[in-house]
């Protein structure tokens, strides 16, 4: 009865249209009060869920890719983009996948991926004739690249829910090569797309043009490679990493491309401490939610019904896979990872996924559902720069959804593509 209630009262809310944040935390007091437990002890448990000192690190990851944001880094790494990919047939489509690829491995965020790479990108390609769904469709999947391409201040949630024993430097590096699959999948599926509507190609500026073009680029993409390298080199802990990333890309944006003044760091400042907000209001609220789920014992009952299922580790990847992606187009990205996380990550374990590997696959299916309605909150913000309705979008975005499922497959079962390179570097 309990359980019900707690989903219940959630689903009621969510469909309400009430914030994600307090349709758990209002689901979560309500279970509270019924199962006659003191109030406080929901506070005290929404305390306990940012509690942590690895989340310290998300306020200045999400300050550094605000930074990047206003300081106008993205149009910079669009003009590397366009010198490698815009030959192509539909080039642009290609120019903005490589573009977030790149954006998002400097910034970590699919908002700001969206928001910095579509307002450059999505004007011009209607005014080269693309199709403003083929717009949106390109730039909202590509967005969300950031999520898994490193730094990614969703893979520190993930450890933190995880628990110790999670080492955020191998799920800085477990994302290196699933983000360029996904990317690599995206801009075969734009291609196809662009083959068959007839969208021009582009043409090759030239070598010197493109060298220059990346000279120019490199201090800002120096960002995500001074991150990675100082954890793994024992240099600094994730914590320190993304203060040394603000502090870097302040003196990048103010002295090197002196593209930031005290307007933009103000700016910057502001909507780092707002997302911060957001952010922190959700894990907390997420913390409350999924210690009752545990209490009241919703763990064993759902590791119950997939294991009664088949106790093939095929089919169990599969609905755990299933799972998340429903779940995904209803809720956003971080509460999953906290409640989902202790409920899936046993039963992956037990089916013989390492945890950084269904960490990698934890994220793919989330970011998934960020271009997935009915929440889908990368998809609505596109539509809403490249002004094109999200019906019509949602119509034509098929081939992207399936090159973004064929990439969570061969995540999810080849482990030697988010295994690799964390193996190699740690000499196992």
């Amino acid at each position: 009865m309990e359980l019900t209630l707690l989903l219940g009262a959630l689903l009621i809310l969510l469909l309400m249209g009430v914030p994600v944040a307090f349709a758990l935390a209002g689901a979560s007091l309500l279970t509270f009060i019924f199962m006659d437990i003191p109030p406080i002890v929901g506070l005290q448990r929404m305390a306990a869920g940012i509690n942590t000192f690895a989340l310290m690190a998300i306020p200045f990851f999400v300050f550094a890719g605000e930074l990047m944001y206003r300081a106008g880094i993205a149009q910079r790494l669009v003009k590397v983009a366009e010198a490698m990919f815009g030959r192509a047939q539909g080039g642009l489509g290609q120019v903005t996948i490589g573009a977030s690829m790149m954006f998002g491995a400097v910034s970590g965020s699919s908002v700001a991926s969206v928001s910095a790479i579509g307002s450059a990108l999505m004007p011009m390609m209607r005014e080269r004739g693309y199709d403003g769904d083929y717009a949106v469709n390109v730039t909202v999947c590509a967005a969300v690249l950031g999520i898994l391409i490193p730094p990614s201040h969703n893979m520190i949630i993930y450890a933190a829910a995880a628990g110790s024993g999670i080492s955020i430097g191998d799920l800085f590096l477990a994302g290196i090569v699933p983000g360029i699959i996904a990317g690599a999948m995206l801009m075969v599926a734009a291609w196809l797309v662009a083959k068959k509507r007839g969208y021009p190609r582009g043409t090759f500026p030239g070598w010197r043009s493109l060298i220059i073009g990346l000279i120019v680029a490199i201090p800002g993409l120096m960002t995500a490679v001074i991150i990675v390298v100082g954890i793994l080199a024992g240099v600094f802990t994730p914590t320190e990493s993304s203060a040394v990333a603000v502090v870097y890309t302040v003196i990048i944006a103010g002295l090197v491309y002196r593209s930031m003044g005290w307007k933009e760091f103000a700016q910057a400042a502001a909507g780092a401490a707002r997302t911060t907000a957001i952010i922190m209001f959700i894990i907390a609220s997420a913390g409350a939610f999924g210690w009752l789920l545990a209490l009241l014992q919703a763990p064993e009952m759902l590791a119950g019904l997939i294991t009664a299922a088949s106790e093939n580790p095929i089919v169990i990847f599969l609905i755990i896979n299933l799972i998340l992606l429903i779940l995904g187009t209803f809720m956003d990205m971080a509460p999953l990872i906290i409640i989902m996380t202790p409920i899936l990550l046993p039963i992956a374990e037990k089916a013989g996924m390492d945890p950084t590997q269904f960490g990698m696959v934890l994220l793919l299916n989330l970011s998934i559902g960020l271009v997935t309605p009915p929440v889908g909150s990368v998809l609505f913000l596109g539509s809403a720069i490249g002004k094109v309705k999200v019906e019509d979008t949602v119509r034509s975005i098929w081939p992207f959804y399936l090159a973004l499922l064929a990439a969570l497959m061969l995540v999810t079962f080849v482990p030697f593509l988010s295994m690799g390179l964390p193996t190699l570097m740690n000499g196992n």
